[in-house]
């Protein structure tokens, strides 16, 4: 046979059953119709299986211990929840206390 390509000589090569023709002068290969198919499917047999995706270690659980109030500590009801505020009356109350 001779290289379509450069026309030097074409060896065939027996790779697993498949026949694959290499020419001599620029290298090339050259596949006849499913010869590619064939050698996809003979890969993939051979190939080892790809090794499973990492796994991500769990989250780590933050556990919160509720501390005891200690006396004095925190507001008894009402103190300060109007603490700064004043009741607006227009603009009156902008220019003269009361």
């Amino acid at each position: 046979m001779q290289c379509p390509k450069c026309h030097a000589n074409m060896r065939t090569f027996d790779r697993m059953g498949v026949h694959i023709e290499q020419c001599d002068g620029c290298r090339g290969v050259f596949l006849d119709y499913g010869e590619l198919e064939a050698i996809t499917r003979l890969e993939q047999q051979m190939a080892p299986p790809p090794p499973p995706p990492p796994v991500a270690p769990a989250p780590a659980q933050v556990h919160y211990v509720q501390q005891p109030v200690q006396p004095g500590w925190g507001a008894a009801p009402g103190y300060g929840h109007h603490y700064g505020h004043r009741k607006h009356r227009g603009l009156g109350g902008l220019f003269f206390s009361s």
